[in-house]
């Protein structure tokens, strides 16, 4: 494939459309079935996905935790307001962060946040204007970031968030992201034990979600897009859970295009998923074939996105674009607190 055009993955969706708060009960969001191979489209409830996962199954969840990595500050001696978001801790005490406004903040500025609780001192700028920023603190910085931080929600959102574990999974465990996995938001306690008694095998992975999720690709050919990097953990029980489901010819239903990339990453030429952890920049568009996802659980995404086009790869792009159609059509929320797809071959 020579060129996939950006503009061949673009929808007109209504502002109001764009879900600014979550629903109170994860579980009753709604659920739009596609069938992957004729496009057919269904409308459920999201706690109706129990009729889509079967005995031998194996569901992959993202077990990452999203930081509260929006820090609000001022400049040391100007007292000007700085906004940092910290994206990736590079060793001990300092980080990858993204700045605003950039332009002040220089190698040797300094910073400090709740009233001198954080201090920092910027260090360098590297790639895409993000700075090395070194924090100084009392005591933990994760509870000091606990105290100080903000979720960083996306920049479609532009309502406070009234509660922190909104934008958390219930299974949420390992902290690192910027970003929640979306998709994991709709499951419940109790709905996580019903598919179990249902005889679905659940794996958990990590993958740390970039900011890089929500970067737009500028190219208009699609294979020029520079992918983020994004740091992925496979355990052995993973692993083993995933490949035994393989072989004894279960599904492998990932929720959460980062769970699909996290597995997708892990596997050798063999689609067998390694133990271990890396860096990915796994970009996956039509014509990618899929070494061991079978079906996927997600939620809908924003126009000419990267996440748009791997939900391509995976059910086809006019199949995709159709369902999003009738996903607006039918008044569905969309991003990251809005409703569900789940794309596999429909109920058995």
């Amino acid at each position: 494939m020579t060129e996939l055009k950006k503009s061949d993955f673009y929808f007109d969706l209504p502002q109001e459309l764009i879900a600014q708060d979550p629903l109170e009960d994860r579980s009753s969001s709604r659920l739009l079935v596609l069938n992957k191979d004729t496009g057919k489209v269904s409308h459920h409830v999201f706690r109706d996905i129990l009729d889509y996962l079967h005995e031998g199954d194996c569901l992959v969840l993202n077990n990452t935790k999203v930081i509260p990595a929006r820090l609000l500050g001022e400049r040391e001696g100007t007292g000007a307001h700085v906004e940092v978001l910290l994206l990736k801790r590079r060793e001990g005490d300092v980080w990858e962060t993204l700045v605003k406004p950039g332009k002040k903040c220089r190698p040797g500025t300094r910073l400090e946040f709740g009233g001198g609780l954080l201090r920092a001192e910027v260090l360098e700028t590297v790639e895409e204007g993000n700075r090395l920023i070194h924090f100084e603190y009392e005591g933990i910085f994760e509870e000091v970031l606990d105290r100080l931080g903000e979720m960083p929600l996306p920049p479609y959102i532009t309502h406070k968030l009234q509660d922190k574990t909104r934008y958390q999974t219930v299974y949420a465990k390992y902290e690192g992201s910027a970003a929640a996995p979306t998709a994991g938001l709709h499951f419940t306690k109790e709905l996580l034990a019903q598919i179990e008694e249902k005889g679905v095998r659940i794996a958990y992975v990590t993958l740390h979600v970039g900011l890089g999720t929500f970067r737009p690709v500028k190219e208009e050919n699609v294979l020029e897009h520079h992918m983020h990097s994004e740091f992925y953990q496979v355990s052995k029980e993973a692993a083993e859970s995933i490949n035994s489901t393989k072989e004894k010819g279960g599904r492998v239903i990932c929720v959460g295009t980062t769970s699909c990339r996290t597995v997708e990453s892990a596997a050798d030429e063999n689609g067998r998923v390694q133990v271990g952890c890396d860096n990915t920049e796994i970009f996956i568009y039509p014509g990618y074939q899929f070494k061991v996802l079978d079906a996927l659980i997600t939620n809908f995404h924003l126009p000419e996105s990267t996440l748009v086009m791997l939900v391509s790869a995976l059910a086809g792009r006019e199949n995709v674009l159709y369902a999003y159609k009738e996903a607006i059509q039918e008044k569905y929320r969309f991003f990251s607190f809005g409703d569900a797809m789940f794309i596999g071959e429909g109920a058995e």
